[in-house]
């Protein structure tokens, strides 16, 4: 068994994310490429975004610190610390609404 402290890794994030050009920094916290669930801490500073991509699978975005809002065609979803966003199956965008960090999970579907 292992137990690991999500604020620490969304503060620690959000540290790299602000020393980082891009604004943005993230670590998988569980599973990976050999996994069909993963789990990312994904920090991005005020009014960055992840730009607009395809869901390789079931996907949810647990706000940790921050808001964010989750786009998707037409429609865009707010969330702020606590809210779980589910992401539709369409091509999606995430941005920060100010200094916000998440945990994205995602189940690949083979």
């Amino acid at each position: 068994m292992r137990r690991l402290s999500l604020d620490a890794v969304a503060r620690e994030q959000l540290e790299r994310a602000r020393a980082a050009a891009s604004g943005r920094a993230a670590e998988t916290v569980y599973g990976g490429h050999e996994h069909h669930l993963r789990q990312t801490v994904i920090a991005l500073t005020g009014d960055t975004s992840l730009a607009e991509h395809a869901n390789p699978g079931e996907a949810t975005v647990h706000v940790l610190t921050g808001r964010v809002r989750l786009d998707a065609g037409d429609v865009s979803w707010e969330g702020r610390r606590g809210d779980l966003l589910l992401i539709p199956q369409e091509r999606h965008s995430l941005h920060a609404l100010e200094d916000s960090s998440v945990l994205l999970t995602v189940v690949k579907h083979d």
